[in-house]
């Protein structure tokens, strides 16, 4: 019985090494990575946001800052992922570079404006939305309805949003809805 096991692990083990990447005998180097993918990080995050994985999200859109470089997409996914882990301080530095990549990158101005709530920062959030809606020309509900909810709260400070959370907005199809934050 142990025989038979053993010959499984060989032919196991064998099969693996007919699977790796060979050497190359000219070149003195560790062989590499298998090669460049064309499987897109960003689209792979923002499937692992929708699917509430916001850590694996941004484990993906570091990989992809490694690939293209710190983007304006890039820099806004990373925040709006930090964000959603509840690292708010991190998220808002990633956000403000992506704004300063491109001031006219509306997702980020918009998630920037939900830290700020979140924040407290109710006076600073109003500005970043009014903006936001702006660049926008007022066409994203989810805009138009953060902007909304936070001029009430300016306006009437003890006023909640318990039915009505402010919406992450990422570039692309879908949206993420911020029930709470940790």
């Amino acid at each position: 019985m142990r025989l038979r096991h053993a010959g499984a692990v060989l032919l196991a083990c064998l099969g693996l090494l007919a699977c790796a990447p060979q050497a190359d005998p000219s070149n003195p180097f560790a062989p590499g990575i298998a090669g460049e993918s064309d499987i897109d990080g960003l689209l792979i995050g923002h499937r692992l946001m929708a699917a509430g994985e916001y850590e694996l999200a941004l484990k993906a859109y570091t990989r992809e800052a490694g690939k293209q470089g710190l983007t304006v997409d890039v820099l806004s996914a990373v925040g709006s992922a930090n964000m959603r882990l509840g690292r708010l301080g991190q998220a808002e530095r990633y956000l403000r570079q992506a704004i300063e990549k491109d001031e006219t990158f509306v997702p980020a101005w918009n998630n920037l404006g939900v830290i700020l709530v979140e924040r407290g920062e109710i006076g600073e959030a109003a500005q970043v939305f009014r903006r936001a809606f702006a660049l926008d020309s007022g066409e994203s509900a989810e805009i138009r309805d953060n902007l909304r909810l936070t001029l009430a709260k300016l306006e009437n400070p003890s006023y909640t949003e318990q039915n009505e959370p402010l919406q992450l907005v990422r570039r692309g199809t879908g949206d993420y809805l911020i029930l709470s934050t940790p």
